[in-house]
C-alpha cells in the first residue's frame, strides 16, 4: 500500500455562505480524541474563523456517533438524514476499507454524495514515553522474539486499516501476523486512552492524532509510516522506511453527505470547499492540524473514492479477509 483562512469575500464567496441557514453538523463517527474528530475540527475552526462578513454568525457543531468504525453513521445518513443539507459526514482512508469489505453490510459508494478530501494523514506506530523500546527495530525485536508478549491497539477488528498497518510491518519483517496479540478499539481517541492507562503497550494509529497526543510528552511515535519525515510536530519521528521496513500508509480524510441532498446544495458545498481550501490560511490551518496538502472536491472526488475502495477490495481479497 506504498504511495508514492482568512477566506477572500468576492461577490460569489459571500453568495456561498449565505445561504447556509440552518447551524452546519459535523458528524463524526467515532469517539472525541481520534483522526474523525480532527476533521470535523478542522473544518469548524476554518469555517468559523474565516467565514464571509455575510455570515459572522456561521456555527458548525460537531456531534460524535461512534459504532461499528463508521457504521452507524453511515447508516443514519442513509437511511434518516438523507437529505440534510447542512449535514457533513467525516471519512478516511479506514471508512472506504470497511466499505471494500462490506462491513457497512450492503452499503455502497454510490449510497452518499462525496464532498470534498481536505488533507491526507499518514499511519504511524506510538508506544508509552516510559515504554522500553525506543526505536521501531526495538520493537519489531521484541516481536519477533515474543509474538504474544505485547497487546497491541487498533480502531477496528482484523481487517482494519489499523491492523493492515502492523500486519504489513510483521510480514517485512518475518513475522507471522497470527501470532500476535490485538485488541479491537472504536477510534482513535479510544486507541490513546488504552495505552496512557497501560491497558495496551503498542497502538497502530494515525500521524494527526499522535500530534494531538504527544504534546504532553506521555507518548512515543516509533515511526510514521510516510515515504519520508512529515513537517511539523513529528519532523524528528524517523519513517519506517528508514528504519529498514518499506511500508509507507497514506490515509485521505474528508467529508460526504446523503444521498438526497439537492444538486444545488451539494454544488455549494463543493464550491465552498474549493474557495476554502485554495487559501494559504486553510494551507497553515491544516498543518496545525497535523493533515498534509490534498484537496479533491465533487465529481474528481467520487471517481477517485471509487477507484480506491476498488483497489482496497482487491487487497483485501488477497489477504484473505473478504468471504
Amino acid at each position: 500500500m506504498t504511495t508514492r483562512i482568512t477566506l477572500i469575500c468576492a461577490l460569489s464567496a459571500c453568495i456561498t455562505f449565505s445561504a447556509y441557514a440552518a447551524p452546519v453538523q459535523c458528524i463524526a463517527p467515532a469517539k472525541p480524541g481520534g483522526g474523525m474528530s480532527v476533521t470535523c475540527k478542522l473544518i469548524q475552526q476554518a469555517l468559523q474563523t474565516h467565514p464571509s462578513p455575510a455570515d459572522k454568525d456561521l456555527d458548525v457543531k460537531i456531534s460524535y456517533l461512534p459504532g461499528g468504525i463508521g457504521a452507524v453513521a453511515w447508516n443514519s445518513i442513509v437511511t434518516q438524514r438523507r437529505a440534510e443539507a447542512d449535514t457533513l459526514v467525516a471519512f478516511s482512508g479506514g471508512s472506504l476499507m470497511n466499505l471494500a469489505q462490506g462491513k457497512y453490510g450492503n452499503a455502497d459508494v454510490n449510497n452518499v454524495r462525496w464532498v470534498a478530501a481536505i488533507g491526507v494523514d499518514y499511519g504511524m506506530i506510538a508506544v508509552r514515553n516510559d515504554s522500553p523500546y525506543k526505536t521501531l527495530s526495538d520493537l519489531i525485536k521484541v516481536l519477533k522474539q515474543q509474538p504474544s508478549k505485547l497487546t497491541i491497539g487498533t480502531a477496528g477488528t482484523v481487517g482494519s486499516q489499523d491492523w493492515l498497518k502492523i500486519t504489513l510491518l510483521a510480514k517485512q519483517s518475518k513475522i507471522d501476523p497470527k501470532s500476535l496479540r490485538f485488541v479491537a478499539l472504536e477510534g482513535g481517541g479510544e486507541a490513546f486512552t488504552a495505552l496512557r492507562a497501560g491497558h495496551v503497550q503498542v497502538i497502530s494509529g494515525d500521524a494527526s492524532e499522535a500530534t494531538l497526543h504527544t504534546v504532553d510528552g506521555e507518548i512515543r511515535v516509533l515511526a510514521v509510516l510516510a515515504e519520508k519525515r512529515l513537517p511539523g510536530a513529528l519532523a524528528n519521528v524517523p519513517t519506517a522506511i528508514e528504519q529498514g521496513i518499506d511500508v509507507s500508509w497514506p490515509i485521505i480524510r474528508g467529508f460526504y453527505m446523503g444521498p438526497q441532498v439537492s444538486d444545488a446544495a451539494y454544488r455549494r458545498w463543493v464550491h465552498t470547499f474549493d474557495q476554502m481550501m485554495s487559501t494559504h490560511e486553510f494551507e497553515k490551518l491544516r498543518a496545525d492540524y497535523g493533515l498534509y496538502p490534498l484537496a479533491i472536491t465533487g465529481d474528481q472526488l467520487t471517481r477517485y473514492i471509487h477507484k480506491t475502495v476498488e483497489d482496497y477490495r482487491k487487497q483485501s481479497d488477497q489477504l484473505g479477509l473478504i468471504r
